[in-house]
């Protein structure tokens, strides 16, 4: 383990945030991060507990509890505590491809879970990995490591989101020739064009797909498989095909007036703003603008919250976020112990910087849309409200939200945007390769597998699980490639965990 009193002899310390009215100046990410002394302290809070639940990633009352790709966080916490920063690095790339990506936008399952935030501060793991891979890349762990032999096998993965690349990484580390298929124009999916640039920068996916093309990965951007690649091509030209387009369809608001102009999607709102800061430095003007504008919101979770710190940093003049269900307790209730994931009030980046421009939190709970007001040119001008409280089913003791009579209100808007969630695949790429779906529309696959019912056709990610995180997205790529490894050769030795 770290230092045996570690836990005691030093407090949790974290990356600092630059203040909000600051950070929104600018696209930037706005964490100052510790140096590698400090990170070291950090790592000999480590307790290496007898039951690590930090690494366990099990289900406990529908939630993950412990990170889903059973990072060995006892071990390279006591690797950085000790300054053996490169094999920190080894065991940390054992069982994550892509901690670049986590120690960013992951958020943090194994400190929910960590035995010392059972009765203090939880251990700072996500510093510490972060820690790790910048120092790996700096010192040149992190280079480029071709496969000395190949197989012979092909292989296609259709989405360059994190389980689509989780895949490519592993079968071709295996031997497997690789080849990427991306409808859009960058590589990088969710990760490239679903998560605003604050909390991602682009130039960290560029980094690690430079590695992985070095190491013999093929990427085709542009390749709308399904419309502008057939599917037929795919399956006759490579030995197996995985499926990893994501979980793209939006849940809609029905609602009268949901045809007023001045109402988009959040992904489609985000990505072009990304996609705009990434083609012009937002000069060429391709982007839903909320300059000058009221903006509402309506969702109140991860996207809702990008979308909010996105709005703001285009200047609107005002920002609502409307959110169905109650505010969570501000600390852990009885029947929440741990370690199950702290279902606790967050305020998210977003909302940090809300109430330093406006002066307060954005967020309306307990409340939805009863109808989008529109002018006489078809322009939404206002968001008709109503509230909502929960109500037990006496037949099913099921909890339902109904409206409160008389509550109704509204919400002046010059833009809204829909952050309600996903429903599943886009039909017609399942649909093209003739895979079935389930009734939650996702791919279909017996559970635990990822085959599906077409022979050597495989999927991941969310297009096989629906909307999750970044981490789950990871592990399911991991997991379809031993199986594809599998079937290929007869046996596999990747490790998924």
């Amino acid at each position: 383990m770290g230092k045996p009193t570690g836990f005691m002899d030093y407090d949790r310390r974290g990356a600092k945030s630059q203040a909000p009215k600051e950070r929104i100046a600018n696209y930037n990410e706005f964490h100052i991060y510790l140096s590698r002394e400090e990170q070291q302290k950090q790592g000999a809070r480590c307790m290496n507990c007898g039951v690590p639940f930090c690494q366990a990633g099990m289900n406990i009352m529908g939630m993950t509890s412990g990170c889903p790709l059973h990072n060995l966080v006892p071990e390279w916490n006591d690797l950085v505590y000790t300054g053996n920063w490169e094999q920190a690095y080894n065991r940390l790339k054992k069982t994550n491809n892509f901690p670049e990506f986590t120690s960013r936008v992951c958020p943090a399952l194994c400190e929910a879970a960590c035995t010392c935030g059972n009765y203090g501060d939880a251990v700072t793991v996500k510093e510490n990995e972060h820690g790790i891979i910048e120092n790996a890349y700096e010192k040149g762990y992190a280079a480029a490591k071709p496969p000395k032999v190949r197989t012979g096998k092909t292989v296609a993965i259709v989405g360059s989101g994190p389980a689509g690349l989780a895949a490519a990484d592993q079968l071709n580390k295996r031997g497997h020739k690789v080849t990427v298929y991306e409808r859009d124009d960058r590589v990088g999916g969710l990760l490239m064009y679903g998560i605003p640039n604050m909390k991602l920068e682009k130039w960290v996916i560029e980094r690690k797909v430079a590695v992985m093309k070095e190491e013999g990965v093929e990427f085709i951007t542009g390749a709308n498989v399904g419309k502008d690649v057939k599917a037929s091509k795919l399956m006759k030209e490579y030995d197996a095909v995985i499926l990893a387009c994501g979980a793209k369809n939006p849940r809609d608001i029905n609602a009268p007036g949901r045809d007023a102009k001045g109402i988009y999607f959040a992904v489609d709102y985000l990505s072009q703003t990304t996609k705009s800061l990434l083609d012009s430095g937002l000069k060429d003007g391709k982007y839903v603008s909320a300059k000058g504008k009221k903006v509402v919101i309506i969702g109140g979770g991860d996207t809702g919250n990008d979308c909010v710190g996105t709005a703001i940093r285009q200047g609107a003049v005002s920002v609502a976020q409307i959110e169905m269900m109650p505010p969570a307790p501000r600390e852990r209730a009885e029947n929440n112990p741990w370690p199950e994931w702290p279902k606790v009030l967050k305020t998210d980046y977003g909302q940090e910087e809300a109430i330093a421009v406006f002066g307060h939190d954005p967020r309306i709970y307990k409340t939805t849309v009863k109808e989008f007001i529109k002018d006489k040119n078809g322009n939404v001008t206002a968001v008709k409200t109503v509230q909502l409280e929960g109500k037990k089913d006496e037949k099913t003791g099921r909890m339902t939200l109904e409206e409160v009579s008389g509550s109704e209100g509204k919400l002046d808007a010059d833009l809204v945007l829909i952050a309600a969630g996903f429903l599943g695949t886009q039909k017609y790429v399942a649909d093209a390769f003739g895979v079935s779906l389930n009734e939650r529309t996702n791919v279909a696959t017996q559970a635990g597998k990822y085959g599906t019912n077409i022979q050597n056709v495989f999927t991941a990610g969310d297009m096989h699980r629906g909307q999750s995180l970044v981490v789950w997205a990871i592990r399911e790529g991991r997991e379809a490639a031993r199986e594809v490894d599998e079937k290929l050769l007869g046996y596999s030795c990747l490790s998924v965990q």
